[in-house]
């Protein structure tokens, strides 16, 4: 077989050739300005910030005692501080949205923790859970009846084992390895939770009310933007007064009740659970920030005045994206929420501040 080699002079042809069709391909400066400035900016980050919940439903100023309200108000607020002065220190959001509904699952005044309602049975049970939206990792538990701080629980469920949700008995066995305090599940009782389940019980006997019906939903959501620019979202519940066979709602479900993510937001929901469950409610609302291109307050408009309202579906959410825009969005008379930026809290209870 004959091989034929190359030259020196065809060596150095190719060369030539090979250089100039590089250089007509290649980019001229005004060219890569041109490029450089089709390029989309990354949005600057806004400053630190806190959004919360206590919960959403017939919330009316004529039924409310101005002790009451100026309770709840504290209360927030009280929150609100908690986790801004972590979010200050340089804390990561997953830790100060478990300090901040620590506070609140702590209070007699919402329907977490302490305060939680009471199942048909008679006893509490809770919900909760909690996503970063860094990460994408995220944890819960539901069914639980004896550990003290349910957002805690799911935070080391996240942190401390491959899964996203635990439940009942093995959510209490695990919540115990990892040191978590246990308690008796009559820490979580309050009298006034107790008349509401009687009231609701005599109604159902002698009306056939629906056995769910509560107006009043206590859930407690808070949404964190700290210094690096990460999102985390949390939700914690005792659920819904009155509840039987180990029903579960949105709060501990990822996607329904608890949602973040950095590319777009992250919210945290409170109401009828069963329709938020359906709905997917607060993935929805980062969905359609992010294949939409609308803005944080336009989705959550749309999730929750157009789209829950026609499903039949009652409540509100709280959420905050990467910016530091804030939305707070329910259809029902009030919802117990606010926000800190800035140092300077500000909450919120009717439809009309």
């Amino acid at each position: 077989m004959l091989v034929l080699m190359p030259n020196k002079n065809h060596l150095s042809a190719l060369f030539i050739i090979l250089s100039f069709a590089l250089l007509r391909c290649a980019p001229s400066s005004k060219q890569e300005e041109a490029i450089q400035s089709k390029k989309v900016k990354e949005p600057a980050l806004g400053p630190i910030t806190l959004v919360l919940h206590g919960g959403a439903g017939t919330i009316l100023k004529e039924n409310m005692t101005p002790e009451l309200e100026q309770a709840y108000r504290a209360k927030l607020t009280d929150a609100l501080q908690t986790g801004y002065a972590l979010l200050e220190q340089g804390a990561k959001s997953t830790d100060v949205v478990v300090a901040t509904l620590q506070v609140l699952e702590a209070s007699p005044l919402f329907n977490a923790g302490v305060g939680a309602v009471y199942t048909h049975e008679g006893r509490n049970e809770l919900d909760a859970s909690i996503m970063d939206g860094g990460s994408g990792q995220a944890g819960a538990v539901a069914g639980v009846t004896t550990i003290k701080s349910p957002i805690a629980a799911a935070l080391a469920v996240m942190q401390h084992t491959p899964h996203v949700m635990l439940a009942g008995r093995g959510a209490e066995q695990f919540a115990r390895e990892q040191g978590l305090e246990i308690v008796d599940n009559s820490y979580f009782g309050t009298e006034r939770r107790k008349k509401a389940l009687e009231k609701l019980l005599q109604q159902e006997e002698n009306t056939s009310v629906l056995p769910y019906q509560d107006w009043k939903y206590g859930t407690v959501g808070a949404v964190a933007l700290d210094k690096d620019g990460n999102i985390a979202a949390g939700t914690s519940t005792g659920g819904m007064t009155n509840k039987r066979f180990g029903r579960i709602g949105d709060s501990p479900i990822i996607g329904a009740g608890t949602f973040a993510e950095n590319a777009t937001c992250g919210v945290s929901a409170t109401g009828h659970g069963e329709y938020f469950i359906r709905n997917a409610v607060a993935y929805d609302i980062a969905a359609r920030m992010k294949y939409q291109q609308v803005s944080l307050q336009e989705a959550a408009q749309a999730v929750i005045q157009e789209k829950l309202l026609k499903k039949g579906g009652s409540g509100g959410v709280v959420c905050l994206d990467r910016q530091g825009n804030i939305a707070m969005e329910f259809n029902t008379p009030g919802m117990y929420r606010g926000f800190i930026r800035n140092g300077k809290a500000e909450v919120f209870i009717y439809k009309e501040e």
